[in-house]
């Protein structure tokens, strides 16, 4: 017999025990250990389920690149920005962007709005005319031909593809002097509403407008972008093309990739991951001490046996691979039964959707090789250390009994 601390310690586990109490408080941190497990994997499995599911939300909604300019909302030298766009092999599409707040009046209701002029490349850079869902997206035939957001038109209770149907944007006016009447506050145009789209995620109360209306509201000279936004033939390469236009335009703009534009979503993701973590951490921690209490009092319960074993020549330290090795059964038969039963109810939900969160609405699952890694490390990393240091035995007490 090669490991003899190991035999006698499966025995003391699966063996008839002197009591049958002993037996299930065994049993009991077996399956307080598997049911933590199980619980951590499946949070976790369904944590990265959102993670894909979010960056699937938010992948259009950030340009891969965006130029914008390092001082004041404006764009300068716009032809030159197109002009060095267009000589980038590695650029697909681009389109300017004016973007602003109005106020949106119909009827007796009014609200407030963000106004996002576009040109007509707009959709190859950010497919939002996928998005509509009644209606069409804009012809930009006409300046004034809008897509709205389905909740800001709930709220105003707006016609769609209504030709006699107008609401009105309001923009406020730059400039300083007394105020006379109406006109010297806002700049007003009508719009018609054209299509409804839904709401990606940070798209609440927008509009989508051809830019020669905002132009048109803030008074600015056509050929005008607040930023520009681009679609690369490779997204892979955005730092490298970030890079090389930047070298270009000298320090005149910004130039963001997508990432840097999700940084801080995604660092609130990270942050509620981590929270995720720690509370789990703390969970199996707390079930740990099911497990000294189970060795324990099997200590208690093998004292004559313990007594025995010294008189036969085992060492106290032989004594304790003994109790440390029960309890490290305890936690792998825990672990992979939790993992077990974790990828059972996991794969049960990719496969038939049974757990949902709304009426249309299914808790998104992802089983990765990096959950399994995690949640055994974090579960044999304690378990292990508490064994370790409740299978300590003092000599004095032994040879008391």
């Amino acid at each position: 017999m090669k490991k003899p601390s190991f035999y006698i310690a499966k025995r003391y586990l699966f063996a008839q025990k002197g009591s049958t109490a002993v037996t299930f408080i065994t049993w009991l941190a077996v399956g307080a250990m598997s049911i933590a497990v199980m619980a951590m994997f499946i949070i976790i499995s369904v944590f990265s389920g959102l993670e894909d599911l979010n960056e699937e939300i938010i992948a259009d909604l950030h340009a891969d690149l965006t130029i914008k300019s390092k001082s004041g909302k404006r764009l300068n030298h716009i032809d030159k920005i197109q002009k060095t766009l267009k000589n980038n092999p590695e650029i697909l599409h681009y389109s300017r962007v004016i973007e602003e707040k109005a106020y949106i009046n119909y009827g007796d209701k009014g609200d407030i709005a963000f106004v996002r002029g576009v040109d007509s490349a707009y959709v190859f850079v950010n497919p939002i005319d996928e998005k509509i869902v009644f209606g069409s997206y804009p012809s930009f035939e006409y300046s004034n031909e809008v897509a709205m957001e389905s909740q800001l038109n709930m709220r105003l209770s707006l016609g769609v593809q209504d030709g006699a149907d107008f609401a009105t944007l309001l923009m406020p006016k730059a400039g300083k002097g007394l105020i006379k009447k109406e006109s010297d506050i806002f700049n007003k145009r009508n719009i018609i509403t054209t299509g409804i789209f839904t709401d990606g995620g940070d798209l609440k109360n927008y509009i989508i407008a051809p830019i020669e209306l905002t132009e048109d509201l803030l008074n600015l000279p056509k050929n005008s972008a607040y930023q520009i936004v681009i679609k690369l033939r490779n997204p892979s390469l955005a730092n490298e093309v970030k890079t090389k236009l930047l070298s270009s335009f000298h320090q005149d703009y910004i130039i963001t990739t997508k990432a840097e534009e999700n940084a801080t979503f995604w660092k609130m993701i990270k942050m509620e991951k981590l929270f995720i973590y720690l509370v789990f951490v703390l969970l199996i921690f707390i079930t740990c001490f099911n497990l000294a209490g189970a060795i324990v009092i099997l200590k208690l319960d093998k004292k004559e046996q313990n007594k025995s074993l010294v008189s036969l020549g085992v060492s106290m330290q032989g004594l304790r691979k003994i109790y440390f090795n029960t309890g490290v059964l305890i936690v792998a038969i825990g672990v992979i039964s939790g993992l077990l039963i974790g990828s059972l109810i996991c794969y049960f939900q990719i496969q038939t959707g049974y757990f949902k969160g709304g009426e249309n609405w299914v808790f998104p699952v992802k089983i990765t090789l990096f959950n399994y890694i995690t949640v055994a490390t974090i579960s044999l990393v304690l378990g292990i250390s508490v064994a370790w240091f409740s299978s300590k035995i003092d000599k004095n007490h032994i040879m008391n009994y």
